[in-house]
């Protein structure tokens, strides 16, 4: 049974990102963990949230953070802020596994 995760990274463009996003799925590629990973703007968000099982968001939109979890399209997702040193290092494994580990409710 092939089980595909749906992630999305929130930031305030939907570009910074994108190299966050390729590193995640080069080491979801490596453990052979078929997952779905997006960035995007906090404005497209209702367009996206759909079939999410998790939203990260970036360090420079952690103010939203209470606004989206608390829009009833969210409810049930989790959703939290990538560590500051995760995002600046852009350590995908690390990011990976909080996704990961947010959807598996650990």
């Amino acid at each position: 049974m092939v089980i595909i995760y749906n992630i999305l990274l929130v930031c305030s463009a939907g570009m910074s990102t994108s190299l966050l996003v390729d590193k995640m799925r080069v080491v979801a590629k490596e453990r052979g963990i078929e997952v779905d990973i997006n960035a995007i703007a906090e404005a497209d968000l209702k367009n996206y949230l759909k079939d999410a099982n998790v939203l990260l968001l970036g360090p420079q939109v952690r103010y939203m953070l209470s606004k989206i979890k608390s829009m009833p399209e969210t409810q049930g997702i989790p959703v939290e802020v990538i560590s500051t040193v995760d995002y600046g290092m852009m350590r995908g494994d690390k990011v990976l596994d909080t996704a990961l580990n947010l959807i598996q409710g650990k």
